[in-house]
């Protein structure tokens, strides 16, 4: 007979203030310091901070996830990053689930779509589909630019912060 284990449930929450340090910590630990020379990180230092999502699990927050106030083609939208979810609750959907609530939080913003730079296998599920149209200001793999139309237009045009 084994013993059960408690586990910590993990509650998704509006990002506060107070939670910057943390989140920017975990990003951190998730991304390194690469980050910093990549396209999408350019760009959200153009956007303002549109909202974010926070993963907590007992007193410690394990997961985050961000939008930003952007235009694709002139439309207000949302850009969606970085997601971090800490090494100890990866594999278990947390990531996906900061993702969903993301998305519901981006509907209820009113915004024509939310564009993020990732893997499409992963965000296709939520129906992200790449935007080739959609014009970065600076380079970005094109089969990475993804769009979700939240009022059925297409991401075309430059993407602006």
């Amino acid at each position: 007979m084994t013993a059960a284990v408690a586990v910590p449930s993990v509650q998704i929450t509006s990002e506060l203030p107070g939670d910057a340090t943390a989140v920017e910590a975990l990003v951190a630990r998730a991304f390194g310091p690469g980050r910093y020379a990549k396209t999408a990180e350019r760009l959200r230092e153009r956007a303002s901070f549109a909202g974010g999502l926070v993963a907590r699990s007992g007193a410690g927050l394990v997961g985050s996830v961000r939008l930003w106030r952007i235009a694709v083609g002139g439309r207000p939208a949302h850009f969606l990053g970085p997601i971090a979810v800490d090494a100890a609750h990866r594999g278990g959907g947390l990531g996906a689930d900061l993702v969903a609530a993301a998305v519901a939080l981006a509907r209820k913003s009113g915004v024509s779509g939310v564009l993020l730079v990732g893997d499409a296998p992963y965000f296709s599920r939520f129906g992200f589909a790449a935007a080739p149209a959609a014009m970065l200001p600076g380079p970005v793999d094109p089969r990475r630019l993804l769009w979700l139309s939240l009022d059925g237009s297409p991401a075309e045009g430059d993407v602006t912060g």
